[in-house]
C-alpha cells in the first residue's frame, strides 16, 4: 500500500477496514490473473508508477505474459485513451523487463545455461546474468533452488551486494528474503519469483 493508505488505516480502521474487504471480494469471481490486468489498467487510468510497477510486477508473477499486458491496455483504449497507453509503454521501457524486449515478444518460456553445476558447493549462493535477466542460484542439500533477482515489490533489481549469508535484501524499500526457501521474512509478504530447475550433462539450467 501507499504511505497514504498505511496512514488512512491507521487513523480510521473501521472506515477503511471495510474499503479493504470490499476490494478484496469484488473480484472473488475472477481467475488471479484477470484481476491482475484489470488492476494494471486502474493504475495506468490514474497513471500511478508506483502502483502501475506493483501490479504489473505482480501480473507477471500469476503467469500474464508481456503480450498479454500489451493486449490488456490496448483493449481499454477506450477508457484509456493513447496518451495514457504511451505513458504506461515508457515506465515498463524503463524497468528493461526481459519479456516486455521486443525479440522476446513472440517467443515460448524455454531452458536457460546458467553455469557449471559443480561450481556451486552446498550452502553457496551466486547471483548470475543469464539471456538479460539476473538469477540467484542457491544450492541446499536437496538440489537447486533459482531466483529472479527483481524484488516482487517494485520491480527493483537485487544486486550481489545486498546478500547477507542467506538474507537478501532488496536496497530500496528493504524487503528481505530467505535465499533458501525465497519466502519474504521482513516488510514485505510477497516471496520471490521462483525459476524451475534442472541439470543436465553437469549444467545447471533455469526455465522462464
Amino acid at each position: 500500500m501507499s504511505d497514504a493508505l498505511t496512514y488512512l488505516v491507521k487513523a480510521r480502521p473501521e472506515a477503511m477496514g471495510h474499503y479493504l474487504k470490499f476490494l478484496k471480494h469484488a473480484g472473488a469471481s475472477l481467475d488471479p490473473k484477470t484481476r491482475d490486468l484489470i488492476s494494471v489498467i486502474t493504475k495506468v487510468h490514474a497513471q500511478t508508477e508506483r502502483g502501475l510497477k506493483q501490479y504489473l510486477n505482480r501480473a507477471l508473477r500469476d503467469g500474464c505474459t508481456a503480450n498479454e499486458v500489451i493486449d490488456a491496455l490496448l483493449m481499454a483504449f477506450p477508457a484509456l485513451g493513447l496518451a495514457k497507453i504511451v505513458w504506461a509503454i515508457d515506465v515498463i521501457l524503463k524497468l528493461d523487463l526481459p519479456e516486455f524486449r521486443l525479440q522476446a515478444l513472440g517467443g515460448q518460456p524455454m531452458w536457460h545455461d546458467l553455469m557449471a553445476a559443480d561450481a556451486l558447493a552446498v550452502g553457496q549462493t551466486a547471483r548470475v546474468d543469464c539471456d538479460g535477466r539476473g538469477v540467484f542460484v542457491y544450492r541446499g542439500p536437496d538440489g537447486f533452488r533459482a531466483y529472479d533477482s527483481r524484488c516482487p515489490h517494485e520491480t527493483t533489481n537485487i544486486p550481489h551486494l545486498a546478500l547477507a549469508g542467506t538474507r537478501l535484501t532488496c536496497p530500496k524499500h528493504e524487503w528481505t528474503f530467505d535465499i533458501t526457501t525465497g519466502q519474504c521474512i521482513d516488510k514485505g509478504t510477497v516471496p520471490l519469483t521462483a525459476r524451475e530447475t534442472k541439470v543436465e550433462d553437469g549444467r545447471l539450467w533455469a526455465y522462464w
